[in-house]
């Protein structure tokens, strides 16, 4: 561990009710190029006196330049008083106090993008979790919470948008050409939720009246150049809040509902009070710039991040241990939102994908760690899929217990409880068992303990007594520093299914929960069903109702029943990822061995008749003809053989492509509508599952499926077909690709979003000259390495998404990406850091990629001056 390296491991067990608290900010920004400067007066006083070792009072504050420090208007004597790089303390405070400071801050120079920065030309400012503290002293955690008042001062002419938390109060001249505004927050807050932003920037205004009579104003503020691409983010504001009032019973509280989309920011959003700033990511879009993924990602965290004015923002987390409290409430919310905009079963799909590519790999590596996470090294790493998605898996399984009308009593409860307060998961907890009238303490464990649960599931049927038998039996893997786990709580929703595929009555007598749900809280345990007149086919975890991994051995008949019959469309789903996911890991095994690798006359006979199917929403029959994820594949391997996955994998959609190819293009030519682009659920289905078909026609490598591709990247209207098509084109040797990336280029080289799409293809190639071409486009005028975005578009796609060129046996990927975290580490740690987890799971793969990884993780834990994001994840990595 580097010397440098100061940070201290900080654990949950050790919280303590801070000896302080802040009950108003008064704030001046007096913003300029260069030496921008803050004046704070916070009201202080003492909450208790229980020994002489809290009489100081401690500050945080980071990369601040004092100017002068006051107390009761008075300025402080050296002996009242020490700075260091971390913090202000207050020696011997009176119990109650006004604390005046002035700081002068570089926000030109904050490439961390934590705290007040500059995106382009305009300041803006990210908080969560502990940038506060790099704005001005304060006490920089989420249970102190105050009222603020900010204003702001800066020269009219650049940044004629002054804008703040909570509603608008005050605004005017001054001289020298700069003007002021005052905004006030009428809502208690803790620091993170701080936010400014000024600009010059034009908005597009809407209103929405509350159904208590409030008339909201809501306005989006961008550039200048993209004010004809936020109506989809102000309809789906509107959409949001108009949900959340039916769902929840939820109403918004301010006068003004801001939102700004910046190009620099580390995350996707933020849920500050009033002023939302987002990555312009997840507020522009247009038919010639957006892809569907691009419309509904934006529904969705617009949606979330209005959400989180009451799961986050009116009821707020007691310590940052707590992080899902908000997070996975309101990701569920969002959830639950975007479903009933669009697809429900395609949704679910689309959330169980990135729980099992993403947080089940997480919860087996050595970054796994709990829901409520028991102690950090650095607060940033914890914003983990773990606490996010398994998170709102957690909401989403007390639910299911509930049921839909005891899980609203339950969420109105806390609501009404816990207003105004800064709480904790037990607290959430106990509003659900208040209403539920069943003890929880079982499903705790779901926040105490990091693994994903396995169920084992084995049948008997008995004929002629007319029952059947399902016997469960769970265990959750040791994790690092957890291990002999109890049984957890687990609802598991299920389906009978007779020979014609319909759903049998399920006579179980009191050990269901309700209808089609059963609770697991045993390691083993079974339920019996009576009147089972025919041996049934189960349809196990219905609508993924647990975050576990389920054995049940079905057959590939069983299967590919279940995927034509079953009325759930996530089992249906996942029956055909298992038998495809059964299917390429057999070939794998041959490939390994060098036997013949040749695709059953029946698995593609089951595709035939799924493609053709007219009765299935296209959006669902995309998702269940897609092949499983390289990523996915290989978690189901005990050693990674990464040539072995891919090569299988493409084997097997080659196979399609040769087999099929008159059924691919006879239903192409069916979802193949010329006429205007519109984003509803039907036009997004029939574009995924025409581009499916493209994809799996590109598989065959024929000149018709060559041409069919070039004609769509030329004629296409709109950037989803646009994108599917190059992304194609890029990943062959297509006699038109340097081509149409040139023209790609030579169109789009000045929006930036846009030119993030032609990185990602690129470094999604898997040609041989991926890594070198990774390496060249680096230098392109439009990449940026401070950039977050162009971070992940270019390096981040080459090494979480092309696990073939990535993990290449030579080990130049794996010093490819060190090289890059290093880099990166001196200009945004948060994002080198997230960078590096791609490393993680170095003992999944053979010996000689080990041996690489590891001497790679050993360079960038060892190196000096490393931050401590980067230094947590290398060493945690190391230490599996």
């Amino acid at each position: 561990m580097p010397d440098q390296l100061t940070s201290k491991t900080v654990y949950l067990k050790d919280y303590q009710p801070t000896a302080f608290t802040i009950d108003t900010v008064d704030l001046i920004f007096y913003l300029y190029e260069r030496g921008t400067r803050v004046r704070s007066r916070l009201t202080i006083h003492k909450t208790r006196k229980e020994s002489d070792l809290e009489e100081s009072l401690v500050l945080m504050g980071e990369a601040l330049k004092p100017v002068w420090v006051r107390v009761d208007g008075s300025e402080l004597r050296s002996d009242e008083y020490t700075i260091d790089d971390k913090s202000l303390t207050l020696l011997n405070p009176p119990d109650r106090f006004v604390l005046e400071t002035e700081v002068e801050l570089t926000p030109e120079k904050n490439t961390a993008l934590q705290g007040l920065y500059r995106s382009g030309s305009m300041f803006c400012t990210q908080c969560e979790a502990e940038g506060f503290r790099r704005i001005t002293w304060y006490l920089d955690r989420p249970d102190v919470m105050a009222d603020f008042r900010t204003r702001i001062e800066a020269d009219k002419d650049k940044y004629p948008v002054l804008l703040g938390n909570g509603n608008p109060v005050e605004r005017g001249d001054l001289a020298d050409g700069r003007h002021y505004a005052v905004w006030e927050d009428p809502f208690p807050k803790p620091s993170y939720l701080f936010a400014l932003v000024a600009g010059n920037l034009e908005c597009i205004e809407d209103k929405h009246t509350t159904p208590s009579g409030r008339e909201i104003q809501l306005r989006i503020y961008v550039e200048p150049e993209n004010i004809d691409k936020c109506e989809h983010a102000m309809q789906s504001l509107v959409k949001a809040m108009v949900w959340d009032e039916q769902t929840y019973g939820r109403e918004y509280d301010l006068d003004v509902y801001n939102i700004v989309a910046v190009n620099d920011f580390n995350m996707g959003a933020m849920e500050n009070k009033g002023l939302n700033i987002f990555n312009s990511k997840y507020v522009l879009a247009s038919p010639a710039t957006a892809t569907d993924q691009d419309y509904l990602g934006i529904e969705s965290v617009i949606a979330h991040e209005y959400f989180h004015n009451w799961t986050g923002n009116r009821i707020t987390c007691r310590d940052w241990f707590q992080l899902s409290l908000k997070e996975g409430f309101t990701v569920y919310r969002d959830q639950e939102f975007s479903a009933d905009m669009g697809s429900r079963g395609v949704k679910r799909i689309e959330d169980v994908r990135v729980l099992r590519n993403h947080q089940f790999p997480e919860d087996a590596g050595p970054m796994a760690h709990p829901v409520r996470p028991d102690s950090y090294m650095e607060i940033n790493n914890f914003y983990t899929v773990t606490v996010y998605e398994k998170g709102a898996e957690l909401v989403r399984m007390q639910a299911n217990l509930l049921g839909a009308e005891r899980f609203r009593a339950a969420t109105d409860l806390y609501f009404e409880r816990f207003d105004g307060q800064a709480v904790t998961t037990d607290d959430f907890v106990q509003c659900m068992e208040d209403v539920f009238e069943n003890d929880m303490s079982q499903f705790k464990y779901w926040y105490d303990y990091a693994g994903t649960p396995e169920v084992t599931v084995v049948s008997e049927y008995n004929r002629d007594k007319a029952i059947y038998k399902l016997t469960f039996s769970q265990r959750v893997p040791d994790t690092p520093g957890q291990s002999d786990k109890p049984a957890f709580h687990i609802p598991i929703a299920m389906g009978l299914l007779d020979q014609n595929g319909k759903d049998m009555p399920l006579n179980i007598g009191d050990a269901g929960i309700h209808d089609g749900m059963l609770a697991l809280r045993k390691p083993e345990q079974e339920f019996v069903f009576t009147g089972v007149t025919e041996e049934p086919v189960p349809s196990l975890l219905r609508g993924f109702s647990a975050p576990v991994k389920l054995q049940y051995e079905y057959s590939d008949e069983e299967l590919m029943f279940l995927m034509a019959n079953d009325s759930d469309g996530f089992n249906r789903w996942d029956a055909s990822q298992n038998l495809s996911l059964r299917l390429i890991l057999g070939l794998a095994d041959k490939y390994r061995s060098g036997g013949p690798m040749e695709i059953p006359r029946e698995y593609l006979s089951t595709f035939s008749a799924a493609l053709m199917l007219e009765d299935v929403e296209p959006a669902l029959m995309a998702e269940v003809l897609a092949l499983p994820a390289e990523s996915y594949i290989s978690e189901q391997m005990e050693t990674v053989d990464v040539e072995a996955v891919y090569f299988s994998r493409q084997t097997v959609r080659k196979a399609i492509a040769e087999a099929l190819e008159e059924e691919l293009l006879k239903r192409y030519g069916q979802l193949d509508d010329r006429s205007d682009y519109l984003v509803t659920p039907e036009a997004i289905g029939n574009r995924s599952l025409k581009n499916l078909c493209l994809s799996y026609l590109m598989g065959g490598e024929s000149d018709t499926a060559r041409q069919l591709c070039i004609d769509q990247f030329n004629s296409a209207n709109n950037m989803t077909d646009v994108v599917s098509a190059l992304g194609l084109i890029v990943d062959s040797d297509h006699p038109e690709r340097a081509k149409v990336l040139d023209e790609y280029a030579a169109k789009w080289r000045s929006d930036p979003l846009v030119m993030d799409k032609w990185f990602s293809v690129q470094a999604l190639s898997r040609r041989e000259d991926t890594l070198p071409n990774v390496m060249k486009l680096m230098q392109h005028e439009a990449f940026s390495i401070k950039n977050p975005n162009k971070v992940r578009a270019l390096i981040g796609s080459f090494c979480a998404g092309n696990p073939l060129r990535f993990h290449s046996a030579d080990g130049s990927g794996y010093r490819f990406l060190a090289d890059r975290v290093l880099e990166i580490d001196q200009l945004n740690p948060q994002v080198a850091a997230k960078l590096l987890r791609s490393l993680a799971r170095w003992r999944h793969f053979d010996t000689e990629r080990q041996k690489i990884i590891r001497e790679q993780l050993d360079r960038v834990s060892s190196t000096a001056e490393i931050s401590p994001d980067v230094y947590e994840v290398a060493s945690k990595s190391l230490q599996s």
